[in-house]
């Protein structure tokens, strides 16, 4: 099990050895490179954690699929802050690299669960690793994108934390929401637009009209899970008690 739990590291030097490459492409301060790593570092400390607590006896190839694309989110990071301290520019070759790398990042999101499913590795870590990294790049895409369209953008990627503290605050919204393949979907097409607004290759209210039917989409897929939570609450308050609330952990299908 030892030897399991250090196996995620093994993408934090890859992903360093990233930021080297893509420093002699583009220029990356050093804030933008200590940020990249500390993404990696924290987001491996903490999936490191879990392998631990659930004594996770193999890593297994869904999971490094989802480390793989996790790797690809913290080299997007340490793009995203270069960028944003013009250290990157807004050239072509800084826009292209960062696209090129999201890209790579959605098109594994598509790939890890088809794995874990033919290869029987499925796992509730799995899935919580897979939803803590979609939820990340789409926060990224949104700092990237707050000099295109504006800072509302960032509502679409603060929405899945803002849902966090919710249940935080009120244990009933931590229940068990029933499995919505939906979820993903929305997703895949915010990320998607998001990555479409960074690329710059449509007109000004082009960019607004994607960007805002993408938070759209979010605000429905949050919408009618915030419904079901509400409505389980009212109609079983029995089935939601603090008490039973508060001792049950987030399960895949959790937000």
């Amino acid at each position: 099990m030892e030897k399991v739990q250090w196996v995620p590291w093994w993408w934090v030097a890859a992903g360093a050895g990233g930021l080297v490459a893509i420093g002699a492409a583009v220029p990356l301060s050093p804030t933008a490179v200590a940020l990249g790593l500390a993404y990696l570092v924290v987001s491996t400390v903490l999936l490191t954690v879990g392998l631990r607590r659930r004594g996770a006896l193999r890593f297994g190839p869904a999971n490094a699929v989802t480390a793989t694309r996790s790797m690809l989110v913290g080299l997007v990071t340490a793009l995203t802050v270069a960028a944003l301290e013009g250290a990157a520019g807004e050239g072509a070759a800084s826009t292209v690299l960062f696209v090129t790398l999201v890209a790579c990042a959605l098109a594994l999101d598509g790939i890890d669960g088809y794995v874990a499913r033919r290869t029987a590795s499925e796992s509730e870590l799995g899935a919580r690793f897979d939803m803590e990294v979609d939820a990340f790049l789409l926060l990224v895409l949104c700092v990237y994108d707050v000099r295109f369209v504006g800072w509302w953008v960032l509502s679409i990627g603060l929405l899945r934390y803002a849902f966090v503290v919710a249940g935080a605050v009120l244990p009933w919204m931590r229940r068990t929401l029933p499995p919505r393949y939906w979820r993903k979907v929305v997703t895949a097409v915010c990320g998607i637009a998001l990555t479409v607004v960074a690329a710059q290759v449509l007109p000004p209210e082009a960019n607004l009209a994607v960007a805002a039917a993408a938070l759209l989409l979010m605000l429905e897929s949050f919408g009618r899970d915030v419904t079901w939570l509400v409505r389980l609450n009212l109609s079983g308050r029995a089935l939601v008690s603090l008490e039973r609330a508060s001792t049950t952990s987030p399960p895949p299908e959790s937000r």
